[in-house]
């Protein structure tokens, strides 16, 4: 087995595990920068088209994730992840030949169920190569595919639809005659295929366990040990879903917003916003890592939710003031502090999520994380915003508003609920270390 800290193979793990998690975003994400000319074609509202980008992805995406991650704990984590990819890839392009609402509905749905087999056991496997004082910052590596794809999303579905826009309707082998819109998901969703095959690669630590410890995952530990835990796994599972409720809100309107406040063009927006993601998201997540492991370093075991605090404060003013700014320069400038905080806390959060858990159930435990993150952010974010702009203000161009607003909700409760959580994760932190002999989870 690779010694954990210094391992090349362990870095190597992270990143293909972070270039599957750079697909899978890619391929969730483009969806946004589509917005006008699918409800043009289609005839939909904002509110159907948020359903096309959070509900019908996050519901399966998340009640999926459950009981994938029970199936991981007992069998090759690895193998599961390559058929998940290979799946999401496969139903991101058939969404380039669905020619209608429902049929596109259902694609979404399908990206969905692939995309469970991903963040819990990523999540587990990487813990089992690093320990506590390493694994926020291969966290965060792991975790720059959410803002690696996304920019990605933006940026390359920003060009193809300018340049497939311009070109008009194409016909391809297979496909047949194809929108600019369908255009995309096909050339988007076909490299997830080698990716799937990158990710057999990789081993799977797990398997090389001796088998009483092995057997300890088929114990149904989970439940109790959630409920002896309770505030920690509701504090920490809230207050990290409410600030990626209000990061999924931006990312999904974001390009409308600028299409709709200052008149720029899908591309030109796609862009602008990918170009930010790509480079200050991708710095902000590496600083939050940082962060994290020199605190760790001297003693404070709740660090993750300490730069989780400092992530949403930064968002809290931030993000409620680029929508408000008269001319689109200035827009972007606070743009660019958003996505440093926005991207912030997530790696040092999947280390949170990691460390609360035994190693034998840490799938189980990271699927239930991410199971409270994906339902609320991924379903919560783009409609609470469409809701406002549809029903509270009653008009298109008041999404700036709409914006704002759940900016200040979300980013409030983050903050309440993480620094109200700090003494209960401290504890849970210690009863899993005292579980082990007094060590660290080990990094196998």
């Amino acid at each position: 087995m690779p010694r954990p800290a210094d391992s090349r193979y362990a870095w190597y793990v992270v990143g293909v595990l972070t270039l599957a998690n750079v697909s899978g975003f890619l391929d969730r994400q483009v969806l946004s920068l589509l917005v006008p000319s699918i409800e043009r074609d289609l005839g939909i509202s904002d509110t159907q088209m948020s359903y096309l980008i959070g509900l019908s992805f996050s519901v399966f995406y998340t009640v999926l994730g459950l009981p994938i991650a029970w199936w991981a704990d007992r069998a090759n984590r690895r193998n599961i992840m390559a058929g998940g990819v290979a799946l999401w890839s496969l139903m991101t392009m058939l969404s380039g030949v669905a020619a209608s609402y429902s049929r596109l509905l259902l694609t979404r749905v399908g990206v969905g169920v692939g995309e469970a087999t991903l963040s819990a056991p990523s999540v587990s496997i990487i813990a089992d190569y690093f320990p506590p004082a390493r694994v926020s910052i291969a966290m965060s590596v792991w975790s720059l595919g959410t803002f690696l794809g996304s920019g990605l999303a933006y940026f390359i579905g920003g060009w193809v639809v300018g340049l497939v826009t311009a070109a008009g309707a194409v016909t391809l082998p297979v496909f047949g005659l194809l929108r600019p819109w369908q255009l995309v998901f096909v050339l988007v969703g076909a490299p997830g295929i080698l990716v799937a095959l990158l990710l057999l690669t990789v081993r799977d630590p797990r398997l090389a366990v001796a088998a009483p410890d092995r057997l300890e995952a088929r114990r149904p530990a989970l439940v109790p040990h959630v409920r002896a835990n309770l505030r920690t796994f509701v504090t920490l599972g809230l207050g990290f879903a409410l600030s990626a409720a209000v990061n999924f809100g931006i990312a999904a309107w974001l390009a409308t917003f600028l299409v709709r406040s200052y008149g720029w063009t899908p591309a030109r927006a796609g862009v602008v916003q990918g170009s930010l993601t790509m480079t200050v998201g991708v710095l902000g997540t590496l600083a939050g890592g940082r962060v994290a492991d020199w605190l760790v370093r001297r003693g404070h075991t709740d660090a993750p939710l300490r730069v989780g605090v400092i992530g949403a404060v930064g968002m809290l003013l931030a993000a409620s003031v680029y929508p408000l700014m008269p001319v689109a320069a200035l827009a972007v400038g606070w743009l660019v502090i958003v996505n440093f905080f926005a991207a912030f806390p997530w790696g040092p959060a999947s280390a949170a999520a990691a460390s609360i858990v035994p190693p034998a159930i840490r799938t189980q435990g990271a699927a239930l994380y991410f199971f409270v993150l994906s339902l609320l952010s991924g379903t919560l974010g783009p409609t609470a915003v469409a809701f406002c702009t549809d029903t509270v203000f009653r008009d298109p161009a008041a999404l700036r508003y709409s914006l704002v607003l759940v900016n200040v909700l979300g980013m409030t409760l983050t903050i309440a609920l993480l620094v109200a959580g700090m003494p209960a994760y401290r504890r849970t932190v210690a009863s899993v270390t005292r579980s082990l002999g007094g060590r660290p989870a080990p990094a196998r």
